[in-house]
């Protein structure tokens, strides 16, 4: 059993969106609150502050380090094999850290390095002062991105690796070549996106499944990403086990995220909210109740660079058919 199964908290602090001048203090309230893993990357642009309320924390001895499961994540523009130990370097530097417990390539999308005193985080956009600004693609091959990342493992600065938004074909390609295997696969998972082949292949492969976005539309109406009518929250089904057992409707969704054996990573920077979010393993859903919400599915992503690197960053670059 890897380190992520045995570890892992099953409900995770999610970092991304949180404003730099509240970062610290929400993880120090986080951790405070009981949550022991918080899942950061470079592009999130708050590593610092994410390293200053672990360190608040700690110094305060309301946790070890040891206590704590830590993942960052490695950005599109260090794939090449000689950026990709500066990136996690950078991450570790910002965050105080000597190791992380897991590092994830973010996209499976190589684009051109940006020296850290140009840009940190560099984000989409190649050039911002262009007169076409856009986002541009490198010809960095996945397999030489997972080599460096292994090479990581072996030198001790981070327990275990993985991706994120990876689908079945580059699980399938990545497992036949990866030496030391994935232990995580991170991606976008709520009732309109079950993904239930991809999860279905993650543990034929035994690697774990955490669903970023687990309350769906939520993370993306303020980034017009997605319609206020797209609220998984209003759903009769999800409204009535709501009733039945007591909880909120975001409880329900959220329990059904990690009954489904996932773990999930729900953002807020609302005290109240956050200790709701781990509220979750003292109810269970019926099997009829799973179902129901299991039949929301519509295949509806909010997350697709299909679409917003097209409509932001003047690049078509689908990662999903």
């Amino acid at each position: 059993m890897s380190l992520s199964q045995s570890k892992m908290p099953k409900v995770g602090f999610g970092l991304w969106k949180i404003p730099q001048d509240i970062c610290a203090d929400a993880v120090y309230e986080a951790i405070k609150a009981g949550y022991r893993h918080l899942d950061s990357a470079c592009d999130y642009g708050n590593e610092v502050q994410v390293g200053q309320g672990i360190k608040r924390a700690i110094d305060e001895g309301l946790c070890t380090r040891e206590d704590l499961w830590i993942t960052s994540k490695l950005w599109n523009t260090y794939h090449a094999k000689e950026h990709v130990q500066q990136a996690i370097e950078r991450s570790l530097s910002d965050l105080q850290l000597e190791y992380l417990d897991l590092y994830l390539i973010h996209f499976p999308i190589a684009q051109p390095f940006v020296a850290f005193d140009d840009r940190y985080p560099p984000e989409w956009i190649t050039d911002p002062s262009a007169e076409n600004p856009k986002m541009e693609l490198a010809p960095v091959p996945l397999f030489e991105t997972w080599q460096a990342m292994e090479a990581l493992v072996e030198k001790g600065l981070t327990k275990e690796i993985g991706v994120c938004n990876y689908n079945t074909g580059l699980l399938n390609d990545l497992m036949a070549y990866a030496k030391i295997k994935p232990t995580m696969l991170q991606v976008e998972s709520h009732p309109y996106l079950t993904q239930e082949r991809l999860m279905k292949l993650a543990k034929q492969y035994d690697i774990q499944v955490t669903a970023f976005s687990p309350l769906g539309a939520l993370s993306y109406l303020e980034l017009d990403m997605a319609g206020a009518a797209e609220s998984v929250l209003e759903q009769s089904v999800v409204k009535a086990a709501a009733q039945r057992l007591g909880k909120t409707a975001a409880q329900v969704v959220l329990r059904w995220g990690v009954q489904r054996g996932n773990a999930i990573i729900p953002k807020t920077s609302k005290p109240e909210r956050l200790a709701e979010n781990l509220a979750i393993f003292d109810f269970e859903l019926s099997q009829q109740e799973m179902d129901d919400i299991n039949a929301l599915n519509s295949n509806r992503r909010f997350n697709d660079p299909g679409h917003f690197c097209a409509e932001a960053f003047n690049t078509f670059y689908p990662i999903y058919d």
